[in-house]
């Protein structure tokens, strides 16, 4: 398998050397980061282009960095664990980069990870989020989180202490986890403001915990991981490929019945699912050496195809038929619109 991916990138990327003077720069998701880091490591010894340079900044602070302009100074690819937002492409539009190329990789689910020596643990959307909103409703009000053990929210629960390793507010995931689980549990659980109420520009069931129930564990997944090893109290949220990779000393908690597995995830069935995404700047291709072949080797079959290299990674892959139309979409270079978000 990797043989072949390398001699098609090689194929790809042409026999004659090339001097790169630009090293391709990418920026964005913790999540999308091993696989990105992945096809750059394998670029850079397949072909005679230089390994591009991936930093895992959070999904929110690589579009941050994306759309500030389009010089060589700025990232020409920003990976995400969400899709780019309306009002990111226009700050994109606004500063000049008008051409933004969306490339949908596929599927990844939003882990409950603990300690692989604990019970088994099923948990609701509702007791995850009763866990982790700073405000919860008691007879009707909402009132500060009096939750301090997750038997205080139901006593079917494991007598543990609430500690959730969660990600930063510049994460996708983070995003993600307020849409998925808030946000869900906000509507079910009656909270009056779920569907649009804001108070100084914020949702206010959004807010999460500040009393240490909920602890900010940066960009890098390998040190929540690392955490849980050391503490059998504490879940930690991340992506499902990061659990895959750690599957000797992390287990993961089902939500409402469902364990996250490739198949659960890439149906729907698992409630916490989301789509990965990568964004090029289309305006650096004929600037930046090696970036077209680059994504061309990204997109590829044996890349994030079903029997591709990044599922042993944790990539969990597009129905055919959406994998050959990204492909197509990336050979005519289909810009991203206003109109796509309809």
């Amino acid at each position: 398998m990797k043989a072949l991916v390398l001699t098609t990138a090689l194929l790809a990327a042409g026999s004659v050397a090339l001097q790169a003077e630009d090293q391709i720069s990418i920026v964005g998701s913790s999540t999308v980061y091993p696989f990105s880091s992945y096809v750059a490591e394998e670029f850079g010894e397949a072909t005679d282009f230089k390994a591009p340079k991936v930093e895992s900044t959070g999904s929110g602070g690589g579009h941050k960095l994306f759309y500030v302009g389009v010089g060589l100074d700025t990232p020409s690819i920003t990976n995400s664990s969400r899709r780019m937002k309306p009002s990111e492409l226009e700050e994109n539009i606004k500063n000049g980069n008008s051409k933004v190329f969306e490339a949908k990789i596929g599927f990844d689910g939003i882990a409950m990870g603990q300690n692989k020596g604990n019970p088994a643990v099923n948990l609701t959307i509702e007791q995850i989020a009763l866990a982790v909103f700073d405000k919860v409703p008691v007879d009707g009000k909402l009132v500060t989180n009096p939750y301090k053990k997750w038997s205080d929210i139901d006593k079917s629960l494991p007598d543990r202490t609430i500690k959730i390793l969660g990600p930063p507010t510049t994460s996708g995931t983070r995003d993600a986890f307020h849409e998925l689980v808030l946000h869900e549990a906000a509507e079910a659980l009656g909270y009056e403001d779920a569907a649009d109420g804001k108070e100084d520009g914020k949702v206010k069931y959004q807010a999460v915990r500040q009393d240490g129930a909920w602890v900010d564990s940066g960009e890098n997944d390998n040190l929540i991981v690392q955490q849980l090893t050391n503490d059998k109290n504490a879940f930690g949220i991340f992506g499902y490929s990061f659990l895959a990779e750690n599957s000797d000393k992390i287990g993961a908690a089902n939500v409402n019945g469902v364990a996250p597995k490739p198949d659960t995830i890439s149906s729907g069935e698992y409630p916490v699912s989301r789509s990965l995404f990568f964004y090029v700047k289309l305006s650096h291709l004929e600037q930046i050496e090696g970036l077209e072949e680059f994504v061309y080797m990204f997109l590829m079959e044996e890349m994030i195809g079903p029997d591709g290299v990044l599922k042993e990674r944790g990539l969990i892959s597009l129905p055919e038929a959406e994998r050959e139309q990204l492909r197509e979409n990336w050979e005519a270079k289909k810009t991203l619109t206003a109109r796509d978000f309809d």
